[in-house]
């Protein structure tokens, strides 16, 4: 059997907290080993039982999720920290990646996306809703690097990047082989991989979204 993902919870509204305890119990490899309505209670839960993913509300009292998001960077680095919140403004969003979050998740699609977001950071990735992951191009100047960071804050790794961005401009998957020096059978894995963590299901969202972070453009 293999090693379940261990999950701390951190939320001061009850009914959040309880919504967020049932996503998390109906997944088979989730492990919830803690939760708590205030920072500094989940700071002490976190240093104690050592999860490998913290899911953090930026708006607590004692400590906030930025500041907890920080202090977890520094005290418990094998921790992955998600801040989980309302807020979607760019300001935000920095913050907690300057703080050192691994993950950043909208309530209002935590439904659909925390228990993705879960996975990618687990892995080693990170992952940004992307509803607001958007916000992320303004702070990379040069194309080539846009999408590469995009990618990374997304979840995607660099090959992943690539792959659905070719697939995005219309390339076969015998043409992207070519153009990246790979197997067909190992770029229809990235292409896979890369969609099943941003949640698209057809070819017009993979465009959509493409077309979003400016992948299109870099013709």
């Amino acid at each position: 059997m293999s090693k379940k993902i261990r999950i701390a919870l951190a939320d001061d509204h009850p009914i959040v907290l309880a919504g967020l305890c049932n996503l998390i119990e109906a997944e088979e490899d989730f492990e919830l080993v803690g939760k708590s309505a205030t920072g500094q209670t989940a700071l002490k839960i976190i240093r104690e039982q050592q999860p490998d993913v913290a899911i953090v509300d930026i708006s607590m009292p004692e400590i906030n999720g930025i500041a907890l998001a920080r202090r977890l960077t520094e005290e418990c680095p094998n921790v992955c920290v998600v801040i989980l919140t309302l807020y979607e403004e760019r300001s935000f969003l920095r913050q907690a990646l300057a703080a050192g979050a691994k993950g950043y998740v909208l309530k209002r699609s935590a439904a659909e996306n925390l228990v993705r977001a879960i996975r990618v950071v687990q892995f080693g990735d990170m992952y940004v809703d992307p509803a607001v992951a958007d916000e992320i191009r303004e702070n990379v100047s040069a194309p080539v690097g846009a999408a590469r960071q995009i990618g990374n804050v997304l979840g995607l790794t660099e090959r992943e990047s690539s792959v659905l961005k070719f697939s995005a401009r219309g390339l076969t998957i015998k043409e992207i082989a070519g153009r990246l020096e790979l197997s067909a059978k190992t770029v229809e894995t990235y292409k896979a991989r890369a969609i099943e963590k941003l949640g698209l299901k057809t070819r017009a969202e993979v465009v959509r979204f493409a077309s979003a972070q400016g992948w299109l453009e870099e013709i």
